[in-house]
């Protein structure tokens, strides 16, 4: 069985928040260089930290921490002017070494998870100062160890920095995206600002690439394995006789540093950059902005959101009093209702007139329903044998020729009145008919649909372009009353011309 660490078990034991800070408490102090505490100390630290706890608790939780190896005790016999005060246990208290690892795990954790991601466009700006510092040790003969290593060191430190906040950025934008929980003003205001800022950083990362990746180039025709070899000397400089082994190590480890910033601007293999990716991820996030604002626009407008839908439902479940009425509403929202719908014969069908069965019956208490043998034997209703007698519906297939022979009687007569090529107030036009009413107000809908300002004239088409349209504002403002067969429609008294596009034109009627 692999050993396990028992450091990490205060996270999850009953008592967690005094452990953490009794623990933050010895990190505080060995910052001060104070090594040992005795309880006196946990004491006060406690109290600056807002905990009133009890003597015998912090002594209990010190002693827990002792048994998980997170501090270490040892006999305090300072101060000791009796007999009686040598034989009361008394202890100094110290950070062990696995206790001090796990509270720097915990802390970088979540100092990780708190670190918000961002597009660092100023690291661009330092790397590529950087390179040209490199270049220029690179061009100037024998490096200087020290420089060399702490060029490097500042071009490692801004690189995995550059890395880890776009990774972190990218991450949170995509869950930023889904919208959940933003309001209307919130989202406008982060839409633009987002989009802003991506087109911002995309325009500086492509400058910043081609710089970089230029750089890149240069220095390793110009020796580059010589300052990497420099800096992994000056690396072991402090180390007690390090061997051949130890210098390959570190020279190995600068190289397969330089690997990964190289990836990171130059393609490899055919495989595009980590910096063409990143712009590729952010270029893809305005579109994807840009649909989720539609969808929730399209929410607002429809007036239907599936997700607020379901949360009024869930909270409507937790307010139920009892178990029945979240049976009932479950029923009622879900459409689970009893079947009522299986073919029966016809006795059950005429028991069934006599004496209905509610629909809300259960299925326990209401008597059974009588089907056909054949449907509860093999699935299906249909008797075999020869095919049922084509019914004729030639009296009703007569009947719907003749009612759209008429309807298209009615539209052309309409056409015919309406689409007289010359202008006619609308005031002029008389009693109209159902079709022609029909007629005139969808070409009224096309024309005014394309009109921008009252004093404009809009020209348009029909839908099926076969009409055209002149719509002219009335010049004194002037309004009407068309009476119609359905009812009367006030409108300004506009000047209409209509026009049948597909009419002969008198020049093609006298040739």
């Amino acid at each position: 069985m692999p050993y396990q660490h028992k450091a990490f078990a205060h996270l999850n034991a009953d008592r967690a928040p005094l452990y953490r800070a009794i623990l933050e408490g010895f990190v505080r102090a060995k910052q001060r260089f104070a090594l040992h505490l005795r309880q006196g100390d946990v004491d006060r630290a406690l109290n600056e930290a807002g905990f009133a706890e009890e003597a015998a608790s912090i002594a209990a939780a010190l002693a827990q921490l002792v048994e998980w190896n997170n501090l270490e005790a040892h006999p305090d016999t300072a101060d000791v002017a009796t007999v009686e005060e040598f034989y009361r246990p008394r202890h100094l208290y110290q950070l062990t070494p696995t206790g001090e690892a796990a509270e720097r795990a915990v802390a970088f954790f979540e100092r990780t998870l708190g670190e918000r991601g961002e597009l660092q466009a100023v690291a661009l700006a330092d790397i590529r100062v950087l390179l040209e510092e490199l270049l220029a040790l690179a061009d100037g003969g024998a490096p200087d160890e020290g420089k060399a290593h702490r060029v490097l060191l500042s071009l490692r430190g801004r690189f995995e920095e550059l890395t880890a906040k776009a990774q972190a950025f990218m991450s949170s934008l995509q869950r930023t995206i889904d919208l959940h929980g933003l309001s209307l003003q919130a989202l406008l205001a982060y839409k633009q600002s987002l989009i802003d800022y991506l087109e911002r950083f995309i325009g500086e990362l492509v400058l910043a690439t081609a710089e970089i990746s230029s750089l890149l180039l240069r220095l390793e025709e110009r020796g580059l394995a010589g300052l990497l070899a420099a800096a992994a000397r000056r690396e072991l400089a402090d180390a007690l006789a390090p061997s051949e082994t130890d210098r390959a190590v570190a020279e190995s480890a600068w190289t397969s540093r330089w690997q990964g910033l190289r990836s990171w601007f130059l393609q490899s293999d055919g495989e595009p950059c980590q910096a063409e990716m990143l712009r590729q991820r952010a270029r893809a996030a305005i579109p994807a902005l840009l649909s989720a604002v539609a969808s929730l626009n399209d929410r607002r407008v429809a007036r239907s959101d599936r997700a607020a839908d379901l949360r009024a439902l869930a909270i409507w479940f937790a307010e139920a009093p009892r178990d029945e009425d979240a049976h009932r509403l479950w029923r009622a929202a879900f459409a689970l209702a009893p079947t009522r719908h299986l073919t029966v014969d016809q006795e059950t069908l005429t028991a069934r007139d006599l004496s209905p069965v509610p629909a809300q019956a259960s299925w326990l208490e209401a008597p059974p329903i009588d089907i056909s043998p054949r449907l509860r034997e093999s699935g299906k209703y249909t008797r075999p044998g020869p095919p049922s007698r084509v019914i004729d519906r030639s009296a009703e297939k007569a009947t719907l020729t003749a009612l759209l022979r008429d309807e298209a009687a009615q539209i052309e007569e309409a056409r015919r009145r309406l689409a007289i090529g010359r202008p006619l107030r609308m005031s002029a036009l008389g009693t109209l008919g159902r079709a022609e009413f029909d007629l005139l107000l969808d070409l009224l809908g096309e024309a005014l649909a394309g009109r921008v300002r009252d004093s404009d004239v809009v020209e348009t088409a029909s839908t099926d372009g076969s009409l055209l349209i002149r719509l002219e504002p009335p010049v004194d403002g002037a309004e009407t009353v068309l009476e119609t067969a359905i009812g009367s429609l006030r409108t300004p008294d506009f000047v209409v011309t209509i026009i049948d596009a597909f009419a002969p034109t008198k020049d093609a009627a006298a040739s």
